[in-house]
């Protein structure tokens, strides 16, 4: 996979990121202790025919290297930035899950009329004592047993629904999945700043036409956070979902659609102009 060098607060950073299809950009940011291809796998395959598809892995994913410093969102919405400027997108309609939802939402504040659309879900504007006290407690878990906390979160964030529960052999493959994917220093890094993250001075300044999704399911960042980011998001459409906080996972050709869905009503109107230098977010 491709790699770009960018410098963020802490130092330089090396970020590898995925890269395929051909046509009008979408970027894809994931979520905490995700990768691009485990968080958004049937997404990528329904876009890379018409769309180039750029997903860069956040610092604590893959093999993107910074300092090791404690994250912050405006330094991973440099990274977002950096794959789609080395990918070439001098545009790009962008798609966040969760921790993901937040850089985007703070990408899409930063890079103005790049974005031509944006796609939030179960994204929040700021972390509350619930929120800080789960993403404290899931991060103890990982440091004591990786596979405890692929238990809770299996529990938490799908519905009971999910076919992840059908019967007790499904649901063990999903904890082993699940506590692989997890790598336990890079998560706990996503971890410690989904304590913190607080981005409501950001979203009055997106101007990209934005869909919010909130899981009317979702027990992890319930639908009230959602409900927040559109409103201080000019013109945000908010829909609500059938869904718990792991949507994409629980229902990939669902999640598709709707992003699909969202993308096409956002068709070019312009044929796009040199790119302007991004503005720095406000400290």
């Amino acid at each position: 996979m491709p790699r770009v060098h960018t410098e963020l607060s802490s130092g330089p950073s090396v970020v590898e990121y995925l890269h395929t299809g051909s046509g009008e950009g979408v970027v894809l940011v994931h979520g905490t202790g995700a990768t691009p291809d485990g968080n958004f796998g049937h997404l990528i395959d329904e876009l890379r025919p018409r769309h180039t598809v750029v997903a860069p892995f956040l610092s604590g994913a893959g093999t993107t290297t910074d300092s090791g410093a404690p994250l912050t969102v405006d330094d991973l919405a440099r990274q977002v930035i950096a794959a789609a400027d080395d990918a070439g997108l001098t545009e790009f309609h962008l798609v966040g899950h969760s921790l993901g939802a937040c850089v985007a939402a703070a990408v899409a504040a930063r890079s103005g009329d790049r974005v031509r659309s944006l796609v939030l879900h179960a994204g929040w504007a700021t972390s509350d004592t619930r929120l800080a006290a789960q993403f404290a407690l899931w991060r103890r878990l990982l440091a004591a047993d990786t596979e405890l906390l692929a238990r809770l979160v299996l529990l938490t964030a799908f519905r009971a629904t999910a076919p992840h529960f059908k019967d007790a052999a499904a649901f063990e493959r999903e904890v082993a999945a699940f506590a692989a994917m997890f790598r336990p220093e890079g998560t706990a890094r996503h971890l410690l700043l989904d304590e913190e993250v607080d981005i409501a001075r950001l979203l009055p300044r997106v101007t990209a036409p934005s869909l919010v999704v909130a899981g009317t399911d979702d027990t992890v960042v319930p639908p009230y956070h959602q409900e927040r980011m559109a409103e201080l998001i000019p013109g945000a459409r908010l829909t609500h979902v059938a869904a718990g906080h792991a949507f994409p996972f629980e229902s990939p050709e669902s999640f598709a659609g709707l992003v699909t869905e969202f993308i096409a009503s956002r068709r070019p109107e312009r044929t796009p102009g040199p790119r302007q230098p991004d503005p720095a977010l406000p400290s």
